[in-house]
């Protein structure tokens, strides 16, 4: 159980640089594109694999408190699409945070068809991975659907496992098991791809107003 101090309004003194403060998220920053993503969703006649194009920007922000929690973090928007498809196929917003006392990881979801989860996970400041987890029922680090989904296409977990490589990229696997309404057996969708840097990230305002 996490232990709360008993002064839950002081707070910590924090950084201008939350670049500096990321830990391992700091191999996150910046504008990322990929064009050979894979996923696989269910449709009626079985499993679907679609391949797609991937734009992501993740912008520092700054420090953030909870009382004595002190977080900081990034801000991120993913774009997908398809090569054959001009529509949207997946867009999702949130935050990545980095709890240095702790080492505490927290990646907030959402998505515009009704849905949103806070996933957790713990990592050093120097890890080359990184892994979240959210699991349905959990009010801490749960999964929120809106009742269509909850019924027809229930997410029962989430799990994304990332891995840094040394050329800069990164690369990432995303599942979720949901239960798909007439469905004796869990469907395992799941999403990978491997990212590469087209822009560097910008300084969070603070730092940003004092450089």
């Amino acid at each position: 159980m996490l232990r709360i101090p008993e002064d839950i309004f002081s707070e910590p003194d924090v950084s201008p640089d939350t670049l500096g403060h990321l830990g391992p998220l700091r191999r996150l920053a910046g504008v990322w594109r990929a064009d050979k993503g894979v996923d696989v969703n269910p449709k009626a006649g079985g499993p679907e694999r679609k391949v797609f194009i991937e734009h992501v920007r993740m912008d520092p922000i700054d420090a953030q408190t909870n009382g004595p929690q002190l977080f900081y973090g990034l801000r991120y928007h993913i774009h997908i699409n398809t090569p054959d498809e001009k529509i949207t196929f997946h867009d999702q917003v949130g935050y990545w945070l980095w709890e240095p006392a702790t080492g505490l990881i927290l990646q907030s979801v959402t998505i515009p068809r009704g849905q949103a989860l806070l996933a957790s996970g713990r990592a050093g400041p120097d890890d080359m991975t990184i892994s979240v987890s959210a699991k349905r029922g959990q009010t801490d680090y749960g999964i929120c659907s809106n009742d269509f989904l909850e019924q027809a296409f229930r997410t029962d977990s989430y799990r994304l496992d990332i891995t840094f490589h040394d050329d800069g990229s990164w690369s990432y696997l995303a599942a979720s098991q949901l239960t798909v309404k007439g469905r004796d057996q869990p469907f395992d969708h799941h999403d990978a791809n491997t990212l590469k840097r087209v822009s560097a990230a910008t300084p969070n305002p603070l730092a940003g107003a004092q450089g």
